[in-house]
């Protein structure tokens, strides 16, 4: 006899599983990539910190006068009887305003110097390369010539520096703009022109000067941080908080620009919109800097070196420790240079370009160098 099974003990079979579709395997497996990423920024610009941190505590104790960790711990929380201090004078009156000052300066010097070898796809691009510096240098050195150093609250000297060198921005970009598109090639041409008219109007200038505004020129070519007032501070400042976030905010176009400019054009990257900002953000924050403290070489080039050697060619994290890197690195040659010969001083551009030389001789000769990888 045949016994046909009801209806409610009949069973279908399980139905075969299905494959996950690749694009959906890809998606999924980016969380926990995203995710290691997320901690490695995280776990790198922790170790930045603490080491600007560290930085920060090490040069407020030396200088032509040495302080115990106790002096400077007592002033830095106001608990020093009298406000006559000794210890507290140095350190807030003297010490501390040029160690931010060299802070921003380096960290503006880095992140501009990352920037563009990024844009340019060289490994010796620096914010100097543009030409920014000499027009800044150029419009000091005028300034002292005609005897304008002085006016606007002292701001004289500064001010003519900006300047020149944001002439020198508009006329670069000039040279180098053609039809609404700004060729990379054509920029850095443009740029050692500008250089070079620059230096030269400025040898013609410094020829004719006294000798009082000619060693000042010397030490503005020479790089300084010497006493930084409020009002510069906070300027620079402003301009490198507001470079930072326009910076990042191209940072994931800056990976691809890295890569060329024709597979970032594949891939919907607006490659003249992104040159456009990176050169006029770079220039603009470039002739700041100038402006304040003359001319500083190296640290745009060692630094980015470093920390992509360290932290990878990734810009989203790149940028920002370079900034870090940057004032870490300034901080320290300036306050050997303030340390080395007390109380004589040596121009702290000095100490970095011994710093940066040899560091590119090194990478050449043990051929370690690998630009992006």
């Amino acid at each position: 006899m045949i016994v046909h099974p009801s209806p409610a003990q009949t069973t279908l079979p399980d139905p075969p599983a299905m494959a996950t579709p690749v694009g959906l395997q890809t998606y999924e497996g980016l969380a926990p990539l995203q995710a290691l990423r997320a901690r490695r920024w995280y776990a790198v610009m922790g170790v930045m910190i603490l080491l600007t941190c560290g930085a920060i505590v090490f040069c407020l104790q030396f200088g032509a006068h040495t302080l115990t960790m106790a002096e400077i711990w007592s002033a830095l929380t106001f608990s020093t009887a009298g406000t006559e201090n000794v210890s507290s004078v140095i350190i807030w009156d003297i010490r501390f305003p040029r160690i931010l000052m060299g802070l921003f300066v380096g960290a503006s010097l880095a992140i501009t110097g990352a920037a563009l070898q990024a844009l340019v796809r060289n490994p010796l691009a620096d914010p100097y390369v543009l030409g920014i510096s000499s027009g800044a240098a150029l419009g000091a050195t005028i300034g002292l010539a005609l005897g304008l150093g002085a006016i606007v609250g002292g701001f004289g000297l500064p001010l003519f520096a900006f300047i020149g060198g944001g002439l020198s921005i508009v006329l670069v970009y000039g040279i180098a703009a053609s039809q609404g598109q700004l060729p990379m090639h054509q920029l850095l041409l443009a740029g050692v022109i500008v250089n070079a008219v620059c230096s030269a109007l400025m040898m013609f200038a410094t020829s004719i000067l006294n000798p009082a505004s000619l060693y000042r020129v010397v030490l503005w070519l020479m790089g300084t941080l010497s006493a930084p007032s409020i009002p510069m501070l906070m300027g620079i400042g402003v301009c490198l908080l507001i470079a930072i976030v326009l910076l990042l905010r191209e940072s994931q176009a800056l990976n691809l620009l890295a890569v060329g400019e024709d597979a970032a054009r594949s891939l919907g990257v607006d490659s003249d919109r992104v040159q456009r900002t990176v050169f006029l953000v770079s220039a603009v924050l470039t002739g700041a800097v100038v402006s304040v403290s003359g001319m500083i070489g190296f640290v745009g080039m060692v630094v980015p070196h470093l920390v992509r050697i360290l932290c990878g060619a990734d810009h989203r994290l790149l940028l920002p420790a370079s900034a870090l890197g940057g004032g870490i690195l300034l901080m320290v040659a300036d306050t050997a240079a303030r340390t080395v010969v007390a109380p004589a001083e040596i121009p702290v551009g000095v100490i970095t370009a011994l710093i940066g030389g040899p560091f590119f001789i090194y990478l050449l000769m043990t051929r370690k160098y690998r630009f992006f990888a």
